[in-house]
């Protein structure tokens, strides 16, 4: 579909969730799809997918990226029964041409972003069993993957879309972090190698130095607690603690809120944590 309306452009790379009714992580947690007819759409694709929405519904006409097109065909479907203007693009961010590619695709269809959010997540690591926590027994391609999305991703992102924003003079570049950023820690089993995310929130920190007085609004979002989704609303600690789970078109709305920030007060870093838990740090 292309931007026919010339609508301003949203670009949400990692658009779906590991977390959704067919995710990685939740066949990896429950051995199995699971229903999402009886929740809510606006959590059915996680963090990703409420953004998508929230910004289509605010007139943006909303690339997605993923994998394989087909991950994001039900998020779509929803969109535009919602009224909203959207496409899908894959995108493999382990590969550079894969990232040209795409970006001259997004450009040809949609136009140059005005707003990118970077919202890409990994499994690696998850797992791996109790016994193996340390990190002599992570293989390397295991931490390549996670420096290619936390870290070397992002990068190529960056280089894609800021030109344009910069000779604009406006334009949001938006990072969806999560708690592991703002210092390094074990990795527990359960969890992905998170250390990475450390790197990501540095480059947010440089292109916020590089990029502000250019007019380009950069923002680590720490996103600190777990993501509601059809995936981790069926874990036991999620249903025995539902206070827990943070509400994905609320975060989506926390990101809007970023990109209609007045220029004479931007925020560069927001925290969100549930309100029955201590905030990380």
């Amino acid at each position: 579909m292309r931007n026919t309306k010339g609508k301003p452009v949203a670009v949400v790379i990692g658009a779906t969730s590991k977390w959704q009714s067919d995710g990685r992580n939740t066949r990896l947690a429950h051995g199995k799809e699971l229903d999402d007819s009886h929740l809510p759409i606006g959590i059915r694709w996680g963090i990703g997918g409420a953004i998508a929405q929230k910004f289509a519904k605010e007139g943006f006409f909303v690339v997605m990226t993923t994998r394989t097109e087909s991950n994001a065909a039900g998020l779509a479907a929803a969109i535009r029964d919602q009224g909203g203007d959207c496409t899908v693009v894959e995108l493999d961010l382990s590969q550079q041409d894969s990232v040209t590619s795409a970006f001259a695709t997004i450009r040809e269809n949609a136009g140059d972003p005005d707003v990118l959010i970077y919202n890409a997540g990994y499994l690696e690591g998850r797992d791996l069993p109790p016994d193996q926590e340390l990190l002599e027994y992570i293989p390397v391609e295991m931490f390549d993957t996670a420096q290619h999305i936390a870290s070397r991703g992002p990068f190529l992102v960056a280089k894609e879309v800021l030109p344009a924003m910069r000779r604009k003079g406006e334009g949001s570049f938006f990072f969806s972090n999560n708690s592991k950023s703002l210092r390094g820690k074990k990795r527990y089993t359960g969890e992905s190698l998170y250390y990475p995310r450390v790197m990501m929130r540095t480059l947010a920190q440089v292109l916020t130095e590089e990029y502000s007085e250019h007019g380009v609004h950069v923002a680590n979002i720490v996103i600190d607690g777990t993501i509601d989704s059809p995936g981790t609303r069926a874990l036991p600690k999620v249903q025995n603690q539902p206070e827990l789970v943070m509400n994905p078109v609320k975060i989506a709305e926390a990101f809007y809120y970023l990109h209609t920030q007045d220029k004479s007060c931007w925020t560069h870093e927001l925290q969100l944590t549930p309100y029955s838990t201590k905030p990380s740090y």
